[in-house]
């Protein structure tokens, strides 16, 4: 008698769950990811991101503020 498959379907089957943190490098070395740490490899990259964004390395550009006609030249 052979023995029920007791993974989960998507595994069993090669889905999306089997291995889906090893296709993608760590955005910081290029290392494999590791599913600990997806997207990243190691707690150490994960730390190095978050520094960047809270020491504002990174930003997300926006829309340049416009001067509206009068608001600018108040002053006299």
């Amino acid at each position: 008698m052979v023995a029920p498959d007791t993974r989960a379907p998507d595994a069993a089957a090669g889905g999306p769950s089997a291995s889906k943190y090893a296709s993608k490098p760590c955005p910081i070395c290029s290392k494999p990811s590791a599913e600990r740490f997806h997207p990243f490899c190691s707690k150490r990259c994960a730390d190095v991101d978050l520094h960047r964004w809270l020491s504002g390395s990174y930003a997300i550009p926006g829309r340049p503020e416009e001067e509206e006609d009068g608001e600018a030249q108040d002053e006299g």
